[in-house]
């Protein structure tokens, strides 16, 4: 590995991957089984170098920095300073290195804040070694490799006109749906009528367009909406 302080992650034989100059790495992920994987996975290969780990987005900053490396293999979840907050932070001191994002996670949630941020690629961690590979070339030389779910919820986003949010209330019936409750309960915990629940969830099922209460809340946890924190809190 280069020497963190000496800043010689990259020479000046050329682009990455030529004229024999490997592509450099950086690895960002909160396992040390995760991390040592992927840097097996690419110790066989010339073509690659990894040059550092980091187990938290904090640390991925600071070796960014230190090593300049061509791209960094960056987990989302982790302890601390996330893997969106490190990108986003990557993108402010306009450090170069290119950011392929690999994790398990590809909801909207996920997948839109990341590339806004300033993502190049974004894989799911099954993505098979060549398809790792590839992509982590083509991140070297800044150009885009989205997982296949992932740029379909991209081009799908692009498509569909942006959504009416759900108002206050249409969130609160929603969270009381997904923690159980009847339209019953859900009207007496809201001091409502159960006819204004079936119309808020009328409402609701058109927002997210879907058709009943499970896909309501299916949809609103992959939107984001809800998360098992605010469920739990309404159970």
């Amino acid at each position: 590995m280069s020497d963190p302080e000496s800043g010689t992650g990259h020479d000046t034989s050329g682009g990455p991957g030529e004229r024999g100059r490997p592509i450099t790495l950086l690895i960002a992920d909160d396992h040390p089984v995760v991390r040592d994987g992927l840097s097996g996975m690419f110790a066989p290969d010339p073509d690659f170098e990894v040059l550092g780990e980091a187990g938290d987005g904090a640390e991925a900053i600071r070796l960014a920095r230190a090593l300049k490396p061509d791209v960094i293999l960056m987990d989302l979840r982790m302890p601390g300073m996330d893997g969106l907050a490190a990108i986003t932070e990557l993108t402010r001191q306009a450090i170069p290195s290119h950011v392929l994002v690999l994790t398990t996670y590809d909801t909207d949630t996920y997948v839109l804040p990341a590339i806004e941020a300033g993502a190049t690629g974004y894989l799911l961690k099954d993505a098979p070694r060549a398809e790792l590979l590839r992509a982590v070339r083509a991140a070297a030389n800044g150009q885009a490799m989205l997982a296949p779910s992932v740029a379909t919820k991209l081009m799908s986003r692009v498509r569909t006109p942006e959504a009416e949010p759900l108002s206050q209330r249409e969130l609160e019936v929603l969270e009381l749906v997904a923690a159980g409750t009847t339209n019953r309960e859900a009207a007496a915990k809201l001091f409502i009528s159960q006819a204004t629940v079936k119309t808020h969830l009328l409402n609701i099922y058109t927002k997210l367009g879907v058709g009943d209460r499970a896909a309501a809340v299916a949809e609103a946890f992959n939107r984001g909406l809800l998360t098992p924190g605010t469920t739990d809190r309404r159970g």
